[in-house]
């Protein structure tokens, strides 16, 4: 069960839907409107880089249209991935971070390992961004397809994030 109070809920849930009460909680918190003003700075980053890619760098260098969005969606969603670990690391999660791992973007081993896992927790919210994408690029305008695609993306990231990357633990609790 959830240590959030059940009123965070705008609605009481059908009996039917009731199984995701918890994860509806948890998103409506606090951490989940840092987590999506983050996300929404790498929704920027991302359709920034992506515009700029596929219209200006990768135009005269790649001829195949897809291929050209492949690459560019890659970098796009590469450079959008780091802009959002700083940004969670400093400010979503910095609460859970301990004193020897102060909340700071470095050269140091914890950073490191953090930027790994958190990579790691949102390969799946990658995956379906970019497989999303290619699939709607064909059926609306690329742009359009990609913030879709974020959206949907973000549901599993904040999950993944919250339980594995940034879990709270046991110092945490005592504090």
């Amino acid at each position: 069960m959830s240590d959030l109070p059940p009123s965070v809920l705008p609605v009481r849930l059908p009996v039917w839907l009731a199984w995701c009460e918890p994860v509806l909680t948890r998103l409506l918190a606090w951490r989940y409107f840092r987590f999506a003003t983050v996300g929404a700075s790498g929704t920027v980053v991302n359709i920034a880089v992506l515009y700029v890619m596929q219209e200006w760098v990768l135009f005269a260098v790649i001829g195949n249209p897809d291929l050209r969005l492949s690459v560019a969606l890659a970098c796009a969603i590469a450079l959008a991935t780091v802009n959002n670990f700083a940004w969670n690391s400093l400010w979503t999660w910095a609460d859970r971070l301990q004193a020897g791992d102060a909340p700071r973007l470095g050269t140091d081993m914890a950073t490191g390992k953090r930027l790994f896992k958190y990579t790691l927790s949102c390969w799946l919210g990658m995956l379906i961004q970019y497989s999303l994408t290619l699939l709607l690029a064909d059926h609306m305008y690329y742009l359009v397809a990609n913030l879709l695609s974020i959206v949907l993306a973000s549901v599993s990231n904040f999950l993944a994030n919250d339980k594995w990357t940034f879990r709270r633990t046991s110092a945490d609790d005592q504090a």
